[in-house]
């Protein structure tokens, strides 16, 4: 046990209860005792002694648009006295303009024509976008994913994952997916520049197509055993690996070559993270399918989907009955979806995130400068990672990492006379890696804040 505090008798209890009647499955128990919460508001939450604490995570980029937003909370609140529940079988207005919403918004920035299929969770929606690929493709079940990927924890989006021990004990994956290198450049052989660690990387992709003994292509009849390739533009989980502008365009094109499909997963950063609706946008592809989920609806009623292309889902290929979750297209979710896309259309919502971002990159890059233990910053929009490493600035150290994430929730960092706490999420390949997601919403002010408060906690890890 750590000597985070349990905030009051009343937790006590409840870790008690906790530890008698829940799953440890979710992941919880990462740091010990587990901290109990009690409210929210814009980057922040409070504890149950009322010790507020910094959010730079934001439920893992779910609440995008800052904790109980006022406007997006009140169209749910609306929606609930109008239609607040429907079976997924019928129609309502709701569905209906959010579908439009984003197959517009597709058509306008690929050219493409497309359909929206919703269900209630990224995972879920990970599901759907495999049948529709299965489908289209005849049936064919490999697929094409990324070393350092996530892509949810279900049967089948564990199998396009590139980590083991999410698998581990649910027996043998006969269709897990061939995972490729993605173009991590901070731990890319040296010597390259990013671009060309990128081509390389697609290079490296393409020659498994040369010849009929690399065991993907069957080139007298010009067709691939593998049906599609998923891809997170930018790598949530994997530590917010940001690849060369070149990479994607190339990797299409080697992809249209071989008729692969390419299916962007968005679930994490979707919906403005990185200072676009979809990040694959700062890439200049047009994708096959778009998955998405999270802050969609803020973290609020659980909405999620995918588009296809309208020659992979249109009702002659993809009829009615083909996938089907009870809460899918749910009036609550779809109510707050089509606020978000309101409200960030009233402003050039981009720019401030991209502005945003550079601003709070400026601030961690300044951090580096000071801290050899910061081995890699690098950001988009308001997707930032800050990597931690040894003294030599390269050797990943997961133990200050988890030091630092520790000290943050203690809540007793002081700024300004006040007691503040941090919450911080870690990814990355060896788990060392401060995965930066805060709201959108986040006031300059705030970054300063976050800037300082990580401050505090890289001088105690340098003490320690």
């Amino acid at each position: 046990m750590s000597d985070i505090r349990i905030a009051t008798p009343e937790d006590q209890i409840l870790l008690e209860k906790e530890a008698k009647y829940c799953s440890y499955g979710d992941t919880v128990h990462y740091i010990e005792p587990p901290r109990i919460f009690s409210r929210c508001e814009g980057s922040y939450v409070w504890d149950t002694e009322d010790q507020a604490y910094l959010d730079l995570q934001m439920w893992y980029s779910a609440v995008n648009f800052g904790y109980s937003n006022p406007r997006l909370n009140n169209a749910l609140k609306q929606q609930i006295d109008t239609l607040p529940q429907i079976a997924s079988q019928y129609l309502h207005k709701g569905k209906i303009e959010l579908s439009e919403r984003i197959a517009v918004d597709a058509k306008n920035k690929f050219g493409l024509d497309g359909r929206v299929h919703f269900n209630v969770g990224g995972s879920q929606s990970i599901e759907d976008s495999l049948k529709v690929v299965r489908n289209a493709s005849n049936g064919k079940s490999l697929m094409f994913a990324f070393e350092g990927g996530y892509h949810g924890r279900t049967l089948g989006a564990s199998s396009i994952t590139s980590s083991y021990r999410y698998r581990r004990r649910y027996g043998h994956f006969g269709e897990r997916a061939n995972f490729i290198p993605f173009p991590y450049h901070f731990r890319g052989p040296k010597g390259m520049t990013k671009e060309e660690y990128g081509s390389h990387c697609v290079q490296q992709f393409a020659r498994l197509f040369e010849t009929e003994y690399n065991g993907v292509w069957d080139p007298k009849v010009g067709q691939s055993e593998y049906a599609a390739f998923y891809v997170e533009p930018i790598q949530g989980t994997g530590g917010y690996v940001i690849p060369p502008m070149n990479f994607y365009s190339e990797l299409k094109h080697v992809l249209d070559q071989h008729g692969i499909l390419m299916v962007v997963d968005e679930i994490q950063m979707g919906f403005w993270r990185t200072g676009k609706l979809w990040s694959i946008e700062h890439f200049d592809v047009k994708p096959d399918v778009i998955v998405f989920g999270k802050a969609l609806t803020n973290g609020l009623n659980p909405l999620g989907g995918i588009w296809a292309r309208e020659e992979l889902i249109n009702p002659k290929v993809f009829p009615p009955g083909s996938t089907h979750s009870t809460f899918a297209s749910n009036p609550l979710g779809t109510a707050v979806g089509l606020e978000m896309f309101k409200m960030t259309s009233e402003v050039d919502y981009g720019a401030m995130v991209m502005a945003k971002g550079k601003y709070f990159l400026d601030g961690l890059q300044d951090l580096q400068k000071r801290y050899p233990i910061i081995g890699d910053v690098d950001g988009l929009g308001l997707a930032l990672r800050c990597e931690i490493c040894g003294p030599d600035g390269f050797t990943p150290d997961k133990a200050t990492l988890d030091f630092m994430v520790e000290e943050g929730i203690k809540g007793d960092i002081e700024i300004d006379g006040k007691r503040l706490g941090l919450i911080l999420d870690v990814g990355g390949y060896y788990k060392n890696v401060i995965t930066l997601a805060p709201s959108l919403e986040i006031s300059y002010a705030e970054i300063d804040l976050g800037i300082a408060l990580l401050d505090r906690l890289l001088a105690r890890a340098m003490k320690r």
